[in-house]
């Protein structure tokens, strides 16, 4: 089940986001930032993902309570065809979901060093996430 939910999680993150540049009235520099934000975080959210796979330690239990980050707006859909994910906007779905995503799979991640970690504290497991995932990851995911 683990397999069949990174899956999901992998063509949640890979779909196309449908931003509108006529949303934007015209404003490239709008467009751009959003254009390029989206974008950081699908990076984000695929170095996430990779890390979470290869991590067998990283439970399907803790992937599937990490769905509560972010509102719980990301959610599982188990039907006869399989997992898919379903988002529930907030504002405006092209600059959030991926955002989505990167807030599950790092709630994930951090209960899993929680598990390992017997004594560890915030500002440890926060030097430890940018050590592994760099400051940027670090500080949009980690905080």
């Amino acid at each position: 089940m683990k397999t069949q939910l990174l899956a999901a999680m992998s063509a949640f993150i890979s779909q196309r986001s449908g931003l509108d540049a006529r949303n934007y009235g015209g404003s490239r520099d709008a467009l751009m930032g959003d254009y390029n934000s989206i974008l950081r975080s699908g990076r984000d959210a695929r170095k996430l993902l990779r890390f979470v796979e290869m991590r067998g330690s990283i439970t399907e239990e803790m992937l599937r309570d990490g769905f509560r980050a972010y509102s719980g707006r990301l959610s599982i859909v188990e039907n006869e065809k399989g997992i898919a994910l379903d988002y529930t906007t907030g504002q405006y779905f092209p600059t959030e979901y991926r955002n989505a995503a990167c807030a599950v799979l790092a709630a994930a991640i951090w209960s899993w060093l929680l598990s390992d970690a017997t004594a560890e504290t915030a500002p440890n497991l926060r030097k430890w996430a940018k050590r592994e995932f760099g400051r940027g990851i670090a500080s949009r995911w980690f905080n």
